[in-house]
């Protein structure tokens, strides 16, 4: 290891030193692309079921092919709370303020967007 680290030239350790650097700056930039979203929406196989705003404390009943789904919005957070899945790992998920939650056994998926208004003009990850 010793005779490694004696071999790398000069370049190499500016190479390594900018690939350390890049990578750190990756981590705040992708924070800053996933911003806490402001709004909740609930599709049910495939199809928008609910869209409500982070910001209200509410619990709703979802049904799905293996019995209802009970997920909760709370102080800005989203979780499933109850599943009838197998494997509940959407459960185990547990609170997000950005991001998916998926149940695949219940084909429900729960995604935190940003505001509505930039939902209307067709933004996202790859136009935005």
């Amino acid at each position: 290891m010793k005779e490694t680290i004696k071999n790398t030239t000069l370049a190499d350790r500016i190479l390594f030193f900018f690939l350390i650097f890049l990578s750190i700056a990756g981590i705040f930039v992708s924070r800053e692309a996933l911003s806490q979203g402001s709004d909740v929406i609930v599709e049910v196989d495939g199809k928008p079921a609910y869209t409500l705003p982070l910001n209200v404390n509410k619990l709703l009943s979802v049904g799905g092919p293996y019995g209802p789904t009970l997920v909760e919005i709370e102080k800005g957070k989203v979780r499933i709370r109850e599943s009838h899945c197998r494997n509940q790992i959407c459960v185990r998920e547990g609170w997000i303020s950005r991001g998916v939650i998926v149940c695949l056994p219940n084909k429900l998926v729960i995604i935190v967007a940003g505001s509505s208004k930039y939902q209307k003009q067709g933004i996202d990850a790859i136009t935005g």
